[in-house]
């Protein structure tokens, strides 16, 4: 059965809650559209987190990524919401999403979100 696109983030119990450490994530085929021209954006997204008691599922993380590719999103907008989602599925201790855009119109764009636990 081909696997499809969706939302839904699957956490899993941290191994080490005890600990600060760091999970690092690199996605270079991410893709969405442009809400102005229609046309496609490509970027990878770079994610950078500790984990409290959960962490995220790859296979779970793939699949909500992909999500984004018919949908209409402004970069900043689009990290933005990948950086909520995130942080909502895992409450993280800190988190850094990053996504690094292929060059579109002669402009290289790159947009960082952070979330820090309050």
């Amino acid at each position: 059965m081909p696997t499809k696109p969706t939302r839904q983030l699957e956490t899993f119990p941290n191994p080490r809650p005890e600990r600060d450490y760091e999970i690092s994530m690199e996605c270079p085929e991410f893709t969405c559209v442009c809400p102005r021209t229609g046309q496609p954006d490509f970027a990878t997204i770079r994610i950078r987190y500790v984990p409290d008691q959960l962490c995220i599922e790859l296979k779970s993380l793939k699949l909500y990524l992909w999500s984004f590719r018919q949908e209409g999103a402004f970069h900043e907008d689009v990290i933005n919401r990948i950086l909520d989602d995130l942080a909502a599925a895992c409450r993280p201790r800190a988190m850094t999403v990053v996504g690094d855009f292929n060059v579109r119109g002669g402009i290289h764009t790159v947009v960082t979100a952070e979330h820090k636990a309050r």
